[in-house]
């Protein structure tokens, strides 16, 4: 069956018979976890299994950046915040960017052992503490040094077998609203951006495997659409001016962030019609509910959803956790990352 372009969220830690009807539709082709959904590494591993059996090919993922947003944490290695390597990288950059390698590739091996394909991740916003719901999710906030250790990092999920995600484009950080809360506006100029907060996906887009816009409007550059539900953001200068290939995710539709498209459908319209591979809807199943339908009347009047980019993100290797645990590279990485977590 083809990956449809709708991630959905599950109630618990095992799967509801609707859960089970909606996996088996065809518009479905991602399922994405949070910290409601986990239990244990033994249970999250059988859920993941579940789900491989009702739909083989789709897609799982999880935000499992480290410091505040880390869903699975419970015989998980705690990660630190990002910018918490940022210190070391001042004092020794070579010995900062082989440990932030490490943790992308810990990170990544962790979930793949869990049947997990891949972690929305790294975060490429430019801040420090200027963005509420960034701030420390970020590596720095000069864009060449969120550059140099996000690249690390990717490098480390690569090495494991996992894509990775770069978020939030073209920036986040620079704004001081929550767009899980509200629609943040950043009113500068397309110059200013694009040799500040853009410089990350610029210079890492070749190495990405997938995107996610933010949920923020910038009236100089489109007065009318947020970054997700824009055409010129997503293909005039994403597809085209950073010549990116890859997945675009949007961000939730659900987020207050997104409210401004209209209805659960309008939003996932315009997302995909802007260039989104696939729409986000979480913790709203009647929105998604609503999003599958219009888009079955879509697909009975003749529209093709394309898989081709998306399969991409599926997991490339599937490690023993044991064998894993044995590994030194594991082992090291995981007692430098628990000493790091103990010293917040």
């Amino acid at each position: 069956m083809p990956l449809g372009p709708i991630m959905l969220d599950l109630d618990g830690t095992r799967l509801t018979a609707e859960e089970k009807t909606l996996l088996q539709h065809p518009l479905v082709g991602g399922v994405i976890y949070f910290s409601r959904n986990y239990e244990s590494i033994e249970q999250i591993e059988q859920l993941s299994s579940t789900i491989r059996e009702i739909r083989p090919e789709i897609l799982i993922a999880v935000d499992q950046e480290g410091g505040r947003v880390q869903r699975f944490k419970e015989g998980f290695t705690r990660l630190p915040a990002m910018q918490r390597f940022l210190p070391l990288y001042r004092k020794n950059p070579a010995s900062a960017t082989t440990l932030i390698k490490d943790c992308g590739w810990l990170m990544a091996s962790e979930l793949l052992c869990v049947g997990i394909d891949f972690s929305f991740a790294p975060v490429l916003d430019v801040d420090d503490h200027h963005c509420s719901v960034i701030a420390d999710r970020a590596f720095s906030n000069q864009p060449e040094q969120v550059i140099e250790l996000a690249s690390a990092f990717i490098d480390g999920m690569h090495e494991a077998g996992m894509a990775a995600t770069g978020k939030h484009f073209p920036g986040h950080g620079n704004v001081n609203q929550d767009s899980h809360l509200t629609l943040p506006e950043d009113d500068r100029s397309m110059e200013d951006i694009a040799s500040s907060d853009m410089l990350p996906f610029r210079q890492l887009a070749s190495s990405l495997d997938a995107i996610m816009p933010a949920h923020i409007r910038f009236p100089q550059i489109d007065p009318e659409h947020p970054v997700g539900f824009s055409t010129y953001w997503l293909q005039d200068i994403l597809r085209k001016q950073l010549q990116f290939s890859g997945v675009i995710f949007s961000d939730d539709l659900t987020m207050e962030g997104a409210a401004i498209a209209g209805s659960y459908s309008e939003r996932a319209h315009l997302a995909i019609a802007a260039g989104c591979d696939m729409v986000l809807i979480c913790n709203h199943r009647a929105g998604a509910l609503e999003v599958i339908r219009t888009l079955e009347q879509q697909v009975s009047k003749g529209h093709r959803f394309s898989e081709k980019r998306l399969v991409s993100m599926q997991a490339k290797r599937k490690p023993s956790l044991r064998q894993l645990k044995d590994e030194q590279r594991w082992q090291r990485a995981n007692a430098i990352m628990g000493a790091m977590t103990a010293s917040n």
